[in-house]
């Protein structure tokens, strides 16, 4: 027998605010055209003033534990993804940990930008399988609206806010690709490409900042780095490409998403596609996709499905799961 990260619930939560394209067109050199035809990009949601990163999660996480009819004193830790905490520290983890009501076990972030839910995935996984967890609520949430730059039409126009959630559960398997819960994780980073994707704010300078990319290498990068990361995971429990059910990938960019399906011989069809709606929610982005199709009927129990992201860092990886 195998001990596996089973995922049990899953729920996610966006802002009231929803922002269409043609808000973009009052104060910019754009339009509802260009934009969905270089990203695919409709609409995203944008936090309320007032409204911080921790009450994304909270709300999230509370929709994972109504999933799994688990309450918080069932949890053993938190594993919360984001580049967007509410303070420097504490972290939002424990903030959410707090919020819940949840007195007992522990609660951190993990910052890999939009790889950050699967370095979450990976870390609540190895929690579980060490025995130091039983449950663990990983979530992904963001608040990208804070540090964007309104006068930069290649980015602003990209991203949106939100979070979604995961409760992951040991479960004894039988140690084989049928298992239900996390197969295999797959994580890279290379600190040579920061520059092209960061934000120039911080401790160093004292302020926010505001977020930086270069939108051309960081989609050269993507596509062959996602599809590489992919293949690698499936290949570790020695399965193929054509055994995946489900594609949940990071929602940056609808370009990226179908060349990535296309290296992974898969057509749009077997991809869940949430960016139309969220934009690039960052490390939300994964964990909101996965609770839409589980809440539309496409994700079935029993689904094989790889999730692969790639953020600042660069940092990328995937990770299969049985649903």
């Amino acid at each position: 027998m195998t001990r596996r990260a089973v995922v049990q619930g899953v729920g996610h939560y966006l802002p009231e605010r929803l922002v269409p394209n043609c808000e973009f067109e009052t104060t910019l050199d754009t339009s509802d055209e260009w934009i969905r035809a270089r990203t695919g990009i409709e609409r995203r949601h944008f936090v309320a003033d007032g409204q911080g990163t921790s009450d994304l999660a909270v709300h999230a996480a509370e929709a994972a534990l109504r999933d799994a009819d688990l309450s918080p004193e069932d949890v053993d830790a938190i594993v919360l993804a984001t580049s967007t905490s509410d303070l420097t520290f504490p972290s939002t983890a424990t903030m959410v940990q707090d919020r819940l009501g949840m007195t007992r076990g522990f609660a951190f972030d993990v910052q890999a930008v939009c790889a950050g839910f699967i370095y979450a995935l990976a870390n609540a996984n190895a929690l579980i399988v060490s025995g130091q967890a039983n449950r663990v609520i990983v979530i992904g949430a963001e608040s990208f609206s804070r540090i964007m730059d309104w006068t930069d039409r290649s980015t602003c126009v990209l991203f949106g806010d939100g979070a979604g959630a995961v409760l992951l559960e040991g479960r004894e398997e039988n140690g084989n690709s049928d298992d239900r819960g996390i197969l295999s994780t797959d994580l890279n980073s290379d600190g040579r490409f920061r520059d092209i994707l960061y934000v120039d704010g911080g401790v160093a300078t004292g302020t926010i900042g505001h977020l930086r990319m270069q939108g051309k290498e960081v989609f050269r990068h993507a596509v062959e780095k996602l599809a590489t990361t992919a293949r690698t995971a499936v290949s570790k429990i020695g399965l193929k490409e054509s055994d995946i059910d489900w594609i949940v990938p990071h929602q940056a960019n609808l370009r990226i998403i179908k060349a990535t399906a296309q290296r992974l011989g898969h057509s749009m069809e077997d991809v869940i596609v949430t960016v139309q709606d969220h934009g690039n929610t960052s490390a939300a982005s994964i964990p909101l996709a996965l609770s839409v199709g589980v809440a539309d009927g496409r994700i079935q129990k029993g689904d094989l499905i790889v999730t692969e992201a790639i953020g600042g860092g660069l940092a990328w990886g995937a990770v299969v799961l049985r649903w």
